[in-house]
């Protein structure tokens, strides 16, 4: 398993399995011993596992310590939810007047190295960007995707999403901000980016990866400009089958969307630390994105 492996050296079935193991619906156990089938030819159930892991050190499409940007973490208050949240603040290092800013809200792991280098990557497009860590309750992300979706199931999530409606609040109040933010979010934070959409009338645009839909009820009230990205409904079929209502209720209320689909692509194509990364796909959804949110929020 040397080398960077693509999804499609792996089996469907084999990759289904992770998936499920990483949204906590099978145990570590369960998972080694179901995917003990596809450990053939001196291969290992423990050498497949491993493979299928994030790999950080792929991650970094921006340096942590390029010149053009500046870093730090800040703590927002969030009294309406676990007290507190934790986030990775990034903006460009030098900037002519306000820019608009974009909230970068994780998947079911915690603020984990891929996340803030995509924070990263919008500062370097010249927003001022803020991720959140989900986890700042339990302790905070614990260095370890496995650890983090452990942790991740002991927050509260009604209070969770307060914390996040907190950090938006948070970050179009910031002196360097225009007032005017969008949200990117992947996985679960795609979930979390329609629900902003929804509690928030004055979000500015809202960019979801792979995100659960919200209920047709509340799509009606969303209010920003929405482009959704979802990955092949062939290979991310749990989601998949819930996008054409998510669809029809848009389209029903008139609300300003645009919708693409990823064919071949598995869910979480965008995360370039794992093998179900699909190059082509993440980069022509991060041109889109750059470009609905240059044009909806500048």
């Amino acid at each position: 398993m040397e080398g960077r492996k693509k999804a499609s050296d792996y089996p469907q079935e084999l990759l289904d399995l992770f998936h499920e193991y990483q949204h906590g619906d099978m145990s570590r156990r369960d998972f080694m011993a179901r995917i003990q089938k596809f450990a053939v030819g001196g291969l290992t159930a423990a050498a497949i596992f491993e493979s299928l892991k994030p790999n950080y050190a792929w991650a970094q499409q921006v340096s942590k310590d390029d010149a053009k940007i500046r870093t730090s973490y800040e703590t927002v208050a969030s009294p309406q939810g676990n007290g507190s949240i934790r986030g990775y603040f990034v903006r460009p290092a030098t900037a002519s007047g306000k820019l608009p800013g974009i909230l970068v809200i994780h998947e079911n792991r915690g603020l984990n190295p891929y996340v803030e280098d995509v924070a990263r990557r919008f500062a370097v497009a010249n927003y001022i960007a803020f991720a959140p860590d989900g986890l700042t309750s339990v302790g905070g992300y614990p260095g370890d995707d496995e650890k983090g979706a452990a942790k991740f199931r002991e927050v509260n999530g009604p209070k969770m999403m307060e914390d996040f409606v907190a950090a938006a609040e948070w970050l179009k109040k910031q002196p360097q901000c225009t007032g005017k933010i969008g949200a990117i979010g992947f996985c679960f934070g795609g979930g979390i980016v329609n629900q902003l959409a929804v509690r928030m009338p004055d979000l500015g645009a809202g960019a979801p990866f792979y995100g659960a839909p919200p209920s047709p009820e509340d799509a009606a009230k969303i209010k920003a400009p929405m482009m959704l990205h979802y990955a092949d409904p062939t290979k991310d079929t749990g989601i998949g089958q819930r996008i054409p209502a998510y669809e029809a209720a848009l389209k029903e209320h008139h609300k300003n969307y645009q919708l693409f689909i990823y064919e071949g692509a598995q869910h979480g194509f965008h995360n370039d630390t794992t093998p179900r990364y699909d190059e082509a796909a993440a980069k022509l959804a991060w041109q889109r994105t750059l470009e609905f949110f240059n044009k909806n929020l500048r």
